[in-house]
């Protein structure tokens, strides 16, 4: 690694790391919750490293720590909605038909409209005489355009009675929607929604910032999106500032430059399975002694996040991008696309990629524009759900005010606390 490049990174600061005694055991007979199992697991990961099993006091203490989590979550007042929603949806056999039916719902009215409309879009209903078939298609088309759909199978029925003669063309068409399952399923889901336990489910699901599908939500969506791009911009600013200083340096040995969207070639030899194909900001190195036609080493991989929660919910994903790369064969040109054309890179480079911290802390960076928090957090947003929602966790689900606590939980390995539990991405800057 060029000296400068090394400086650099050695010298940059990293405001989202955890402080070094973040993850001292035991935990503080303060501390939260979360923080106590964010301690926990880090523990059973270093004991998993050292090839021991996690001794009895860390299961305790993991359980005990869970449990108090579940409790927290499952207060009427202070509680967390969404996890209690998940809660009486595990509970609830009736509740649980109504989440999964209206998992489909959109899908199921797809395809009604699509088969009313084959039959009577308004269109068709124009060049259809004036009449009782007309009126008939009209009928229909705003039956199904309500979205009452017991109400639309009311209609269905009464069509077919009073068209039954045989004068009406699309009879077996409204035969065929009368017995649809797509039918069947929204008029159960809307019989459903009218249940006071899926109602009480729906209070909970609505307490959430932002309804999925809503202006609210898709606002928020975009606005991230945008942040995204902003902070992608200024770390390609970053690294442009810092390549246009290495070839200062390095002018008679190599070159730098910077490219965005960097695209995994689909010739590199290993599964791209949940494995981040796509790097935001790629600092690169040519030899000049090669030429200008020589290919291009990778110095440094930069993701651009709008918050840390995204970088840390990413991590795993980022590692196994890693892993990916280091699959390139060594005596391999790769081609890689990215917004300024194509590049060509060495496989040695992408092979000589490592995941351990020491490695990662070189070649990759997340980027950030994010206030550092004043206390940082030791399990992610995303961990805390994923361990709340674990099926060991189920027995306190289903009896929040029972004081068992779920002690068939196993405790989490390496995986399962490198994976997004601890904020162990010290590349974030």
């Amino acid at each position: 690694m060029p000296a400068l490049l090394d400086d650099t990174l050695n010298r940059v600061v990293r405001r989202y790391r955890l402080p070094a005694d973040a993850c001292k055991f035991p935990p503080t007979p303060d501390a939260s919750p979360a923080e106590a199992l964010a301690i926990v697991i880090e523990r059973a990961r270093e004991a998993v490293v050292r090839g021991e099993a996690p001794d009895a006091e860390l299961k305790r203490r993991f359980i005990a720590a869970l449990a108090q989590m579940i409790r927290d979550a499952m207060r009427a007042e202070s509680g967390d909605p969404v996890f209690q929603a998940m809660a009486f949806r595990h509970r609830t056999a009736e509740v649980r038909e109504y989440a999964s039916l209206a998992a489909r719902a959109a899908r199921d009215r797809r395809t009604i409209h699509a088969a009313v409309n084959a039959i009577a879009h308004p269109a068709k209903q124009q060049r259809t005489p004036p009449g009782r078939q007309r009126d008939a298609l009209a009928l229909l088309h705003a039956s199904a355009a309500s979205g009452a759909w017991s109400e639309f199978d009311a209609t269905l029925r009464r069509l077919c009675v009073e068209h039954c003669s045989g004068e009406f063309p699309f009879e077996r068409s409204l035969t065929q929607l009368l017995d649809s399952p797509e039918l069947s399923r929204l008029r159960r889901l809307e019989l459903l929604a009218s249940d006071d336990r899926v109602r009480q489910y729906q209070s909970l699901w609505d307490r959430r910032a932002h309804r999925p599908g809503s202006a609210a939500a898709i606002a928020v969506g975009v606005a991230s999106k945008e942040r995204g791009a902003q902070v992608e911009a200024l770390a390609t600013h970053a690294l442009e500032l810092l390549a246009r200083r290495l070839n200062e340096a390095e002018d008679s040995l190599a070159s730098y430059c910077v490219v965005n969207s960097m695209r995994v070639p689909a010739a590199m030899p290993a599964s791209h399975e949940r494995a981040k194909t796509e790097w935001d900001v790629v600092l690169l190195r040519r030899a000049k002694a090669n030429g200008e036609a020589a290919a291009w080493d990778v110095c440094l991989l930069v993701e651009a996040k709008a918050s840390v929660d995204a970088a840390t919910t990413d991590f795993p994903r980022l590692l196994r991008g890693v892993n990916l790369l280091a699959h390139a064969d060594e005596n391999t040109v790769y081609s890689f696309l990215t917004q300024q054309g194509t590049v060509s890179v060495r496989g040695a480079s992408l092979s000589a990629l490592r995941t351990d911290d020491a490695s990662l802390a070189k070649t990759v960076l997340y980027c950030c524009d994010a206030p550092a928090e004043a206390s940082p957090r030791l399990l992610g947003a995303a961990a805390r759900m994923q361990l709340l929602s674990a099926e060991a966790s189920a027995p306190a689900i289903v009896q929040p005010n029972a004081t068992d606590t779920p002690a068939s939980i196993a405790m989490p390995g390496n995986s399962a606390s490198r994976n997004a539990t601890i904020c162990r991405t010290s590349s974030i800057i």
